[in-house]
């Protein structure tokens, strides 16, 4: 266990100690809070990180609690709104969420004999002075939006208190709150190990890791890293391995070498602001506590290709505190044995079904996260629900894009589950967006004033039946396996074709220009702000592509070489060199007459010829698993 003494550190400071005075006396009881840094996240989910010593803090405090500290558009991915012609952005203290103090445990503060640490206090990204352009801003907005609109819808429709538990109109209500939570789930390995592909798959279908005993440093780093994050007062749950990674070895030092694991930590849910907030912390909290303990932490979607990727569900819920001080869920039913969900519950299931297309491009963003989305992986392709079988029978069909939790005895439990992002997708974005679609939902549910039974229809509908919100060639809920059950042309002619590549996903706001209509709704998230967006994901897949993915396959071509000895070697060895020999050629060997796919691809890049890059990606993706196949069988084969 770490050698601190934990109850001597000052590890969070709750939003009704934000006053000058609290601020001041807790830093100077605590000399090893060293640094002070003002955390703000740009639209690319990246956050900031600047050093401002204690000291200099406090005697700056009243002007830094206001104003923040600036910075330019070039330490921020804000295109089209923050360039070198137009670069200052302010970073402004947010006074209503928790602060959280980063330890650094590899470096002492000798007059105390504790890590140094850094109070990160989140913030708010500001461009000319009075521009909100980030995404802890869009969180924001979002949030006080849905609260405001579903009071109104409530005023407007009060047929819907007749399904909802403890209140009989909009005056029984003191506040809503919007829960959230998340879950992560990492790879953990010793550095330079590269997993056999094939001992973690045959590991995976025999689920020999999966919620198993750990053993050596990952044991002793997850629970230090879980004894530390409730420290913080996250209300840790659960710490467990997940269904990747292979048995450790025991090397010669007495320690685990070999090390390549799937853990995931769980805990309690929060206020939506606060929920995303927690996550960044939590992150920082694995990755220091684990490399402490001599393991790389990779929280990559699909960091191992042939196995199991890393996801990140997130938790949806809406419930609100009533003035006789009672808390009651407005997506739960009145009556749990008779109802799936109360109206709005099912509003906001349809709203994020019926809007997923554009919610999609903040989900996944990037390569990885898209080579995690395919079937047969417990991953989601499909834009699909389960509710259950019957109210009495919870679903827990891992195929959908959006579960619904509930629990017959705990109302309060009811929520979505929506299981596509990542442990990198930026978690603001992912829930401004998702409670925007959500409100788009409960609005038409509410005014069409239909009940459970008529909406769990509505939800239900078949293919070519006309809905009042949902679409008519579509259907949107399957209590089935989706990846056995309907094959992959069923699969898109039911549910919808997913994007396979960062360019198809995002040519999803051209294609459905009345959805995002949705998101600017309450000016949430201004056309300046979703164009800023769709240029960073845009940027990063073409120089990912370009100049990451594109050398990095060249180097993996030039990995698979002749290994037969022409003295011992059979016709078999000769027919599979000679096919993979063919794939190279073709993905990575340009001629005077032919240009080869990678070249071909860079090309198309460099043309903005988006539609061909984005059909090239996905064959040289094809390619290079035929390769890898091919070259593996190869090399098995060789005495």
């Amino acid at each position: 266990m770490l050698e601190f003494n934990l109850d001597d550190m000052l590890f969070n400071i709750p939003p009704h100690m934000h006053s000058k005075d609290d601020i001041v006396t807790l830093l100077q009881e605590h000399p090893e809070v060293q640094f002070v840094s003002l955390v703000g996240i740009d639209m690319g989910g990246h956050d900031t990180d600047e050093k401002i010593p204690v000291g200099l803090f406090i005697d700056d405090i009243d002007k830094l609690l206001i104003h923040g500290v600036q910075t330019d558009g070039s330490s921020v991915a804000l295109p089209k709104i923050a360039d070198l012609g137009n670069a200052k952005v302010d970073i402004i203290p947010d006074l209503a969420v928790n602060w959280y103090v980063d330890y650094n445990f590899r470096n002492i503060c000798t007059a105390t004999g504790l890590p140094v640490g850094t109070l990160r206090i989140p913030a708010f990204l500001v461009h000319n002075e009075n521009f909100e352009c980030c995404s802890r801003a869009v969180l924001r907005n979002a949030i006080t939006y849905l609260k405001s609109q579903v009071m109104e819808e409530l005023k407007a429709h009060p047929y819907v208190f007749k399904y909802i538990q403890g209140a009989d109109s909009v005056a029984d209500i003191d506040k809503l709150m919007v829960t959230s939570a998340t879950e992560l789930e990492f790879w953990v390995k010793t550095p330079d190990d590269k997993g056999d592909r094939e001992q973690l798959f045959t590991a995976q279908v025999l689920k020999e890791q999966y919620w198993k005993r750990t053993y050596g440093e990952v044991r002793t780093a997850l629970e230090e890293t879980l004894v530390i994050l409730d420290k913080y007062g996250f209300g840790v749950e659960m710490g467990h391995k997940e269904v990747g990674g292979v048995k450790a070895k025991m090397g010669h030092s007495g320690h685990y070498d070999h090390v390549m694991e799937q853990l995931e930590i769980d805990w309690k849910y929060s206020d939506a602001m606060q929920a995303a907030d927690n996550e960044n912390q939590v992150k920082y909290v694995v990755r220091d506590i684990f490399t402490r303990h001599g393991l790389d932490v990779t929280f990559m979607a699909k960091p191992f290709d042939g196995v199991a990727g890393s996801g990140e569900h997130t938790h949806l819920g809406l419930a609100a505190k009533l003035k006789d001080g009672k808390m009651t869920s407005l997506f739960a039913p009145e009556n749990m044995k008779k109802d799936f969900m109360s109206p709005l519950g099912f509003g906001a299931l349809m709203g994020i079904l019926k809007n997923y297309e554009v919610i999609n491009p903040f989900i996944s963003s990037s390569n990885d996260s898209l080579n995690r989305l395919k079937p047969g992986y417990e991953a989601p392709v499909c834009i699909v629900t389960s509710l259950g079988k019957a109210v009495d029978k919870p679903s827990r069909n891992r195929t959908v894009l959006a579960g619904l939790i509930r629990d017959i005895n705990n109302p309060m439990s009811t929520r979505f589950e929506l299981r596509a992002p990542n442990p990198k997708s930026n978690t603001y974005l992912v829930l401004a967006t998702s409670y925007m679609a959500i409100i788009d939902g409960i609005n038409a549910a509410l005014a069409a004033e239909k009940t459970p039974s008529e909406l769990e229809k509505s939800l239900s509908k078949k293919y070519g039946e006309d809905d009042f919100y949902l679409e008519k060639d579509r259907e949107y809920r399957s209590e089935e396996d989706v990846f056995v059950y309907y094959s992959e042309e069923e699969r898109e002619k039911l549910f919808g074709r997913a994007p396979s590549t960062v360019w198809e996903n995002l040519k999803a706001f051209d294609e459905h220009p009345d959805r995002i209509e949705a998101f600017k709704a309450g000016d949430v998230l201004p056309q300046i702000l979703l164009d800023s967006y769709e240029a960073q994901t845009l940027s990063q897949w073409k120089t990912e592509l370009h100049d990451r993915l594109i050398p990095n396959t060249m180097d993996f071509i030039r990995t698979c070489k002749k290994r037969h000895n022409e003295d011992d070697y059979s016709d078999y060895d000769v027919k599979n060199w000679l096919e993979i020999d063919k794939i190279r050629h073709d993905l990575g060997k340009d001629t005077i007459t032919q240009k080869s796919l990678l070249t071909r691809t860079k090309e198309a890049l460099d043309a903005e010829d988006y539609d061909q890059a984005s059909e090239y990606q996905l064959e040289i993706q094809h390619k290079v698993g035929a390769l890898t196949d091919l070259y593996y069988k190869y090399k098995k084969n060789l005495l």
